[in-house]
């Protein structure tokens, strides 16, 4: 059929271009006739003296030559049209030759896009876009023979590390050769994928039980712990691997890579390097996706609400205060704690809403509470990203302005976290509060990485010592040493200590012998709302 197409085309162009060089060969010709019967005029006047018939005829008969001139023009005519027809043919198929090598060349150059645009560059890995592909018609195949279906994502932890000290030439060399050890390692070499700079893919489908997943991530992890050699030089790097499985963690392509990914965050922190999809450990599932878009609206509707948990002094049972906990009572979902909001909060910037209203909300509690001769002193926590809003001590300033209080009824609690991400920014905030009157609490003591250098400079009134401590000072000789070594800490630093998680009599009575002084948890009550805290004031002995 091609064949056919290819001579019935030739054909064409070669007539067109005959029917060209034949009109200027049928000019040569007329051209050459015309020269002849004007030379035979000529002769006839010179030899007769005049141009006639008869003097023509009588030329012709006598000059020899003017025979051969006379068969010039049908010779031209002949040889112009078997030239014409050869110059044609040429033409055409030289025509045709090079168009089929531009075809060609196009089809190559196709070819190399869709393989550029379908292929890593320095692995040949398939990348992101046909990885994506070859998920999807896997999921069609398996759920149409009810097979297993399995993805794993292997992410280099250090690469960027790895990057920064060799440079990109040197990089790449461990890329390839990563990509050949995983290739070996996975029983489909044809399913391993680089999706991302520092992430690869395989997918798996030629498994009969799930056991099989778990060698395989275990595979992984021995084959790359061996080290890369680039230009005698030996490397080592550090892998993840997260795992998903079809159809319990999804029923598509995007869902399934998307808690892959949140697999692999799980196994940054597991001792083993590589981890299941757990939906319960998800920090990105829909719900909370929700939750974020109806958190504006949930300031708005007072939907958010202030609970309060007591804190005592020890020594004199006496209550010293309250520590402000937020929540939010959602329509749907209930009572919800802030672990479950304030972190993204915090990413979307929606935390420049809620500590507004938290700090206003818990300042009109403090000033009706002492309105009512109750000398509380409360508790309120900033998150990591209020101690670097330069604008928080004139906003704190403002609401306490409105609301009546005064500095020294309000005590601000921060993190370590939240001070060592930038210590001195954040101390600079903490100063500014400080001097017009503000008390600061360093909570959750102990499960950060705080400097005592900063623990030193920062103008603190106490030190809480975190529940996971406390709670066990009766049964574990560890949390007892470190609870006892941090009161005596604090107090050698002028600080007074609050222990949380404080759940019997017990604990209290340790912590007196420690010399603790306040003490806050369930032994005296659990978190509850201004209206249900001021009545169990009025019930308390």
């Amino acid at each position: 059929m091609i064949l056919s197409v290819t001579n019935t085309l030739l054909s064409e162009n070669v007539k067109l271009l005959k029917s060209e060089v034949s009109k200027t060969a049928l000019q040569g010709v007329l051209i050459a006739i015309a020269a002849i019967i004007i030379g035979t005029c000529f002769s006839s006047l010179l030899i007769t003296g005049e141009i006639s018939l008869a003097g023509i005829v009588i030329v012709q008969k006598q000059n020899s030559v003017l025979w051969v001139l006379d068969c010039i023009p049908f010779i031209f005519g002949f040889w112009g049209q078997y030239s014409s027809s050869m110059i044609a043919y040429q033409a055409g198929a030289l025509v045709f030759e090079q168009t089929e090598d531009l075809r060609n060349k196009t089809n190559d150059l196709v070819k190399q896009a869709n393989y550029i645009n379908t292929h890593d560059l320095v692995t040949d890995l398939p990348n992101r876009n046909l990885f994506y592909d070859r998920v999807a018609r896997a999921i069609i195949s398996v759920t149409n023979n009810s097979q297993l279906l399995a993805i794993l994502l292997v992410e280099i932890e250090n690469f960027k590390e790895v990057y920064d000290t060799l440079g990109r030439n040197s990089s790449d060399v461990i890329l390839k050769q990563l990509s050949t050890r995983l290739q070996a390692v996975s029983p489909e070499q044809d399913c391993v994928a680089k999706i991302d700079g520092n992430v690869f893919g395989i997918l798996l489908t030629s498994f009969t039980d799930i056991s099989e997943i778990d060698r395989l991530a275990q595979a992984i992890q021995s084959a790359l712990e061996k080290p890369f050699m680039v230009e005698r030089l030996a490397f080592s790097v550090h892998s993840n691997v997260g795992i998903v499985h079809f159809p319990e963690h999804g029923d598509d392509v995007d869902a399934l890579v998307q808690r892959a990914g949140v697999a692999l965050e799980l196994a940054q922190s597991a001792h083993k390097g590589y981890a299941f999809y757990s939906p319960e450990l998800d920090k990105h599932s829909t719900k909370r996706l929700t939750l974020m878009s109806e958190l504006r609206r949930a300031i708005e509707r007072n939907e958010l609400v202030l609970f309060y948990q007591a804190k005592m002094t020890i020594k004199t049972g006496k209550l010293y205060g309250a520590e402000a906990l937020l929540r939010w009572q959602h329509p749907i979902h209930g009572l919800i704690s802030p672990d479950e909001f304030i972190e993204m909060a915090e990413r979307t910037r929606l935390i420049t809403q809620v500590t507004p209203w938290v700090l206003k909300q818990s300042f009109q509690d403090a000033a009706q509470w002492h309105k009512q001769g109750k000398d509380l002193k409360i508790s309120v926590n900033l998150s990591t990203k209020d101690l670097h809003d330069p604008e928080l001590p004139d906003v704190i300033t403002g609401i306490a302005a409105a609301t009546g209080i005064k500095p020294e009824w309000i005590m601000l609690e921060i993190t370590e976290s939240s001070v060592m991400r930038d210590p001195e920014h954040a101390l600079e905030i903490i100063k500014r509060l400080h001097k017009i009157g503000y008390q600061f609490s360093m909570d959750d003591f102990g499960t950060g990485y705080s400097s005592l250098a900063y623990l030193k400079k920062m103008p603190l009134t106490e030190l809480k010592i975190d529940r996971s401590f406390v709670s066990d000072i009766l049964s574990s000789e560890n949390d007892a040493v470190i609870v006892n070594a941090t009161i005596n800490l604090a107090h050698n630093l002028g600080l007074q200590v609050t222990a949380e998680g404080v759940e019997s009599k017990e604990i209290i009575d340790k912590l007196s012998e420690y010399g603790c002084d306040i003490a806050q948890g369930y032994y005296l009550n659990k978190p509850m709302s201004f209206e249900n805290f001021n009545q169990w004031l009025a019930d308390r002995p």
